[in-house]
């Protein structure tokens, strides 16, 4: 049967119009026609019997009238065992794989496979003939790094199937059939290793979606005491550029209590990019011991790619974590920056002459964004199992403004907001997350009191602090610029880390509980007889510095203990008479 073909009739960038005599669908994948090349693009809009389509190549030099073939499928991802260690563009072409076919500049209309058909796979059946299975259940296993990697019902099958035959334990490669399922009308399923899924559609093989509770650990101090982020919930980092979001990013995928981590680079400045493509590679998983690309698959697309592969790049990489998800693993992924994907959406809906919205950004912007946060989540599956994602979205407002449209379409939707601060950053504090305006709807580990008490030094402090830039020091009462010097010191000893020491850029959930509750009960709720101000300065100051290698020292460490009996010291030297250090 001859695929249904269409002709150009409007080129605007990467908007092509195409007319057709036949049917339409909408997100199907058409191919334009250019001499030798096919230019992959996606239906976007249909109006009669013209399609508008996104396309995801350069599209200069196409004509008007040259024929467009349309494949009758939707833009999908190929999801199968070796997908964990690539790197792929929006499209889920394989990049090292590209690059020594085309050189150092990459060709458009070259697309390759991202699961090559003849890789082979050692395959262990779990189902047995006779079994009743549904979309998403497990039907064998083969090993994946350091994973097992479950071969599954396919998530498009809607009914009970009963298994009549499976594989016996050999090796396999993609093109063979390891299972065939036969549904109640009697036809016939063959079950391969690797299967495809619409990108736009959310994978829903699951029996209940769950309330995200337990914290998901990043080792952030700031970030997991303070402002939590939950296992299968949602937060975002906004800051301006240079504000320390892409190393950030990078020591959460390293230390974050996860399993598999999903980095989508959409639209990204190239330099950014390729740093992240060659430290990722160079990076031991402190969990394994073993390089991180072993449980990591990178999506990317720079800002010198054509403007519409970034929105098939986010949606490429959600697909692929919710495939891992269907696993039973956690998995965290890290959009950076949904800013590019919506100038990307901006620019395709002023070339489609949309009404525009807020700063010519499309109407239908928050929803775009919603739909894509609401795929995360942790879901319960039939056999009791869980699994999670995590998304982590970075915003690159202009000026560093929270007050422009993507930054606060994201805010409506997730559940933690990391603010990044310029002034921060500037003064070298690492997480530049100013604790001021950031926020989190999710609980944390750390007593709610002590969280509370921490809020209100902070705050205490900068009020403090305000004043003093007004009527000086010397106009600040001794009880004042104590609260100004708790702030400060818990500010400098805790939630900033040193991102080059091996210790203290990650804390464990263990050792932040014994930190909080140490500063909080020996410090932030304590109260010191100092002589003046410069007694109470000097204190501080030798605290900071006792703290300063109180954190670079090993936990449980002969030097930890050495340096904590330290610390005490120096504090009951000063506590007023009648408060007693209560022990941590």
């Amino acid at each position: 049967m001859s695929k249904r073909k269409g002709r150009i009739t409007a080129i605007n960038g990467n908007m092509v119009k195409v007319e057709t005599d036949s049917f339409i669908v909408q997100n199907e994948v058409a191919y334009i026609i250019h001499g030798n090349e096919r230019l992959k693009a996606e239906v976007i809009r249909v109006r009669g019997k013209c399609a508008e389509t996104q396309v995801y190549e350069n599209t200069s030099g196409l004509k008007v009238g040259e024929e467009v073939e349309f494949s009758e499928e939707l833009l999908s991802v190929e999801l199968g065992p070796g997908l964990l260690g690539q790197i792929f563009d929006g499209l889920q072409n394989p990049l090292p794989q590209l690059a020594k076919e085309c050189g150092f500049f990459l060709r458009r209309g070259v697309y390759l496979k991202a699961l090559p058909d003849m890789m082979e796979w050692d395959f262990s059946p779990i189902a047995k003939k006779g079994d009743c299975v549904r979309a998403g259940d497990k039907l064998g296993v083969v090993p994946e790094k350091i994973f097992k990697h479950y071969i599954m019902v396919p998530f498009s099958i809607e009914e009970e199937c009963e298994v009549t035959h499976i594989e016996e334990r050999g090796r396999y490669d993609f093109t063979r059939p390891i299972a065939r399922l036969k549904d109640s009308s009697g036809r016939h399923h063959d079950v391969y290793l690797k299967q495809n899924w619409p990108v736009k559609i959310p994978i829903r093989a699951y029996s209940q979606k769950l309330k995200p509770e337990r914290t998901l650990v990043t080792k952030m101090r700031l970030i997991d005491s303070l402002f939590p982020v939950a296992l299968g919930g949602t937060y975002c980092i906004p800051g301006p550029f240079g504000a320390g979001k892409t190393v950030l990013q990078q020591l959460t995928s390293r230390h974050a209590d996860v399993d598999v981590v999903i980095i989508a680079a959409c639209g990204e400045r190239a330099g950014e990019v390729v740093e992240t493509l060659k430290t990722f590679p160079t990076i031991t998983d402190p969990r394994t011991g073993r390089t991180l690309m072993d449980r990591t698959v990178i999506i990317c697309n720079t800002s010198s790619m054509p403007v519409a592969a970034r929105e098939s790049s986010v949606y490429t990489a959600v697909t692929i974590a919710e495939y891992y998800r269907q696993m039973r693993l956690n998995v965290l992924l890290l959009a950076d920056s949904t800013s590019r994907w919506a100038q990307a959406m901006r620019e395709m809906s002023g070339r489609l002459e949309e009404i525009p919205g807020e700063e010519a950004f499309p109407a239908y912007l928050e929803s775009r964004i919603a739909s894509f946060y609401e795929r995360a989540g942790i879901v319960k599956f039939h056999d009791g199992s869980t699994g999670s994602v995590t998304i982590g979205g970075t915003v690159s407002p202009a000026g560093g403004n929270f007050e422009e449209p993507v930054t606060q379409a994201t805010l409506k939707v997730v559940g933690a907001f990391h603010g990044l601060s310029r002034e921060r950053s500037d003064a070298r504090k690492y997480p530049a997350i100013d604790p001021l305006t950031s926020w989190s709807k999710y609980k944390s580990f750390v007593e709610e009191k002590e969280v509370r008490a921490a809020h209100m030094a902070l705050r205490r402090s900068n009020d403090v602090a305000q004043m003093m830039k007004v009527i000086g020091e010397e106009g600040t009462s001794l009880e004042d610029y104590v609260d100004y010097l708790k702030g400060e010191f818990f500010d400098f000893v805790y939630l900033q880390q040193n991102a080059f020491d091996k210790v203290d850029e990650a804390t464990s959930e263990e050792r932040q509980k014994y930190m909080m509750h140490f500063i909080h009960d020996n410090i932030l709720a304590s109260q010191f007889d100092f002589k003046d101000k410069e007694d109470a300065l000097k204190f501080f100051q030798a605290l900071r510095q006792l703290f300063r290698g109180w954190n670079s020292a090993g936990w449980g460490s002969n030097e930890f203990e050495s340096i904590e009996s330290e610390v005490i010291t120096k504090l009951k030297a000063y506590l007023k008479a009648g408060q007693e250090k209560v022990n941590a």
